[in-house]
């Protein structure tokens, strides 16, 4: 089997402050939180995923948000930008809106025929919002107060900081199916060749001998996850990968999909995870994010796990929280 990718998945991030990480995404971005839940190998920690109205592959965003994480450090061995796709004609209006917020972002820049702009999320996490025709319509959160016309589409891709091109460009190209579609100075886009992905098509490779490593903390991205459509794709992932030599994980149940890990020759940890089941797995699609949810096996110890988890706050429709005090007996539950 020719095993192709089909697009980013979601892409992972570490964040300090729960409270800070949310609302960014939910009110500067107008993601939805569409799932509240822990990490399933470190519980002591929340793992929030934002997207699209239904979590739709392509549109997530996650974070583990550990309290007074040490500051990480940007540099060769990363996925060292998430770049969000919006609609042609956007960046103004996101330039407004952003600043309105007391958020700073750089001047819109044509790059590669495209209008990107900067900012950086509160822990430095380095966003791009990239105006483009290149995407599939998705779901955009309408409970988030960003007018639709303007709203994210899903990631548009990540750019890679490496200490050299060739043997990272030879993943990219050979097992991963991705094809060397641009240049521009020591930027090289590679694209998948899979017109039906809409989302996540697009990794670019900084190349940059003298870039310091990386260090993965609070501000960095911990991994890329790339699409599989099911699990018998997935296992013939492992499969070409163990093959060619790749140190692969095995398949790990994070219950709303099944992953696989492995690291690119750069470094950059990169994850296989399958479609679904989805995150209306456990909880109805209109009530996605709104309780902290635990899988079977993490379910007995609940009582503990919350005990150690610091508050969030946040309403159904991703604005600025409440206080304590005026939480609903609802929210004040969760």
């Amino acid at each position: 089997m020719d095993v192709r990718p089909a697009g980013i998945h979601h892409v992972t991030a570490i964040a300090s402050d729960p409270q800070a990480n949310a609302d960014f995404y939910l009110k500067a971005l107008g993601m939805r939180l569409v799932k509240k839940t822990v990490n399933f190998d470190a519980p002591d920690t929340y793992h929030l995923y934002y997207g699209d109205r239904a979590g739709n592959p392509g549109t997530i965003m996650t974070f583990f948000p550990w309290p007074n994480a040490p500051k990480g450090r940007l540099g060769a061995g990363q996925a060292t930008t998430t770049s969000f796709a919006v609609p042609e004609g956007s960046l103004g209006w996101w330039q407004e809106h952003l600043a309105s917020l007391g958020l700073e972002t750089s001047r819109p820049v044509e790059r590669l025929g495209e209008d990107v702009l900067s900012l950086h999320d509160p822990d430095g996490l380095v966003i791009e919002l990239v105006a483009t025709a290149d995407y599939h319509e998705t779901e955009p959160w309408d409970g988030g107060g960003i007018p639709p016309q303007h709203a994210i589409r899903g990631i548009r891709g990540i750019t890679l900081t490496e200490h050299e091109l060739d043997s990272t460009a030879s993943m990219l190209s050979g097992k991963l199916g991705f094809g060397l579609a641009a240049e521009l100075g020591d930027r090289y886009r590679f694209h998948t060749d899979d017109a039906g992905a809409g989302v996540g098509t697009v990794v670019d490779v900084i190349a940059d001998r003298r870039a310091r490593t990386g260090l993965v903390a609070a501000g960095t991205v911990h991994h890329v996850a790339y699409r599989a459509p099911d699990q018998p794709t997935q296992v013939e992932w492992q499969q070409s990968l163990a093959g060619d030599g790749v140190g692969v994980t095995e398949i790990r149940d994070r219950s709303y999909f099944t992953s696989i890990y492995f690291r690119e020759p750069g470094g950059v940890l990169l994850e296989i995870a399958t479609d679904g089941p989805g995150f209306d797995y456990d909880e109805p699609l209109l009530q996605l994010g709104r309780k902290l949810r635990l899988p079977p096996w993490l379910e007995p110890q609940r009582a503990e796990i919350e005990r150690h988890l610091p508050e969030l706050v946040v309403d159904e429709h991703g604005t600025a929280p409440r206080s304590a005090a005026t939480a609903t007996t609802e929210e004040a539950d969760q």
